[in-house]
């Protein structure tokens, strides 16, 4: 965007010292500037937020800013709260299947073993790759962490995210978790607050309805990015995690990632009854309340809680993504659809809901 903007602006990386020192005035510094202004790491200097709001202001807009930042509560704030009306927030996630050539024998895999941050995906080898994310893990929970204004042992909140990515796909209980960090649950919740609003925890809220059923009421838990996950399960192989008891919950959590970042529909759940019928994933695009299953198997076939999701959740179709190569049909509302063709499938949804 900046490099096609027509008219040049400027850039500011505010890990750098010399542009912290360049908008230590930040009046003086973006008032005379025009065209597109790119201010990156922002987190690092959030009372530049108040200054933009007055140029923002300006009756004849000579200036347009492009603002990035980490995954900060104070981001959030300061351009929700200070930027009312006058912004847009967009949130990147890592790569996704639409990225990285999913359709190709095999092209997902890959992606599913790194995970999308970037220098994960694109390292040299497995193994480059995996010695990045452990030093991702060190930094972000070193140095991220407490930049974005949380006060909490480094040692501790990493225990917890250990814990998380062993329940990955599990039904939260907030009374195990507290037991583990030795604290009451109000603390665990916080722990995983924090690391939802950092976003490397997804939380997967369930779905309820007034059914003559008891349904689980406590949400789903992801380690979001799947990389991320293998790192913390010290899995850095694809030989190590194929051999892994989690190796299936591993595949949902991904698909539920690529499936949401394809789709990005506006609210996302799952469903499970007390009597063990469950749906890993509803969408409801159009108007029409989409099923998803995820299963880690050679060629999945139909089941009873299929058929209980369809019937109970009034579902328009019920879709199984599975890691084979081959789409085919089940029933006249249920398919099975390979973890590849998961974008084009996402379109086809988008295009019958507009």
């Amino acid at each position: 965007m900046f490099d096609e903007a027509p008219e040049r602006g400027r850039y500011f990386d505010l890990e750098d010292p010399v542009d912290r020192r360049r908008l230590a005035t930040p009046m003086q510094t973006l008032e005379p500037l025009r065209g597109l202004v790119v201010i990156d790491e922002i987190q690092r200097q959030a009372e530049v937020f108040e200054i933009l709001r007055v140029l923002c202001d300006r009756r004849e807009e000579p200036a347009r800013f492009l603002v990035l930042g980490s995954a900060s509560p104070a981001l959030s704030r300061g351009a929700s709260e200070t930027l009312a009306g006058r912004a847009g927030q967009i949130r990147l996630s890592g790569f996704d299947l639409t990225e990285v050539g999913g359709a190709t024998p095999g092209g997902w895999r890959k992606l599913w073993l790194r995970g999308g941050f970037p220098r994960s995906f694109l390292a040299e080898d497995d193994g480059l790759s995996s010695l990045w994310r452990q030093s991702f893990v060190e930094t972000f929970l070193d140095r991220d962490i407490p930049q974005f204004g949380f006060s909490l042992p480094a040692e501790a909140l990493r225990r917890f995210w250990m814990m998380v990515a062993h329940y990955h796909g599990r039904v939260w209980n907030a009374a195990e978790f507290a037991r583990a960090i030795g604290s009451g649950q109000a603390a665990a919740r916080r722990y995983l607050d924090i690391l939802v609003a950092a976003q490397v925890v997804r939380v997967l809220p369930p779905w309820h309805e007034n059914l003559k059923k008891r349904q689980v009421r406590a949400p789903k838990v992801y380690v979001r990015d799947s990389g991320l996950l293998h790192t913390l399960l010290d899995l850095p192989s694809a030989d190590r995690l194929a051999g892994h008891p989690k190796v299936g919950a591993s595949f949902e959590g991904f698909s539920v990632e690529q499936i949401l970042s394809c789709m990005q529909p506006s609210n996302a759940h799952f469903w499970a009854t007390h009597g063990g019928a469950e749906l890993d994933l509803m969408v409801v695009s159009g108007g029409r309340r989409h099923g998803f299953e995820f299963k880690y198997s050679d060629a999945p076939g139909t089941t009873k809680s299929m058929r209980l999701a369809l019937a109970d959740l009034r579902l328009h179709h019920l879709w199984v993504i599975y890691p084979g190569e081959r789409p085919y049909e089940l029933d006249e509302r249920i398919s099975v659809v390979p973890v590849g063709d998961v974008p084009s499938l996402a379109d086809r949804l988008l295009s019958a809901s507009g």
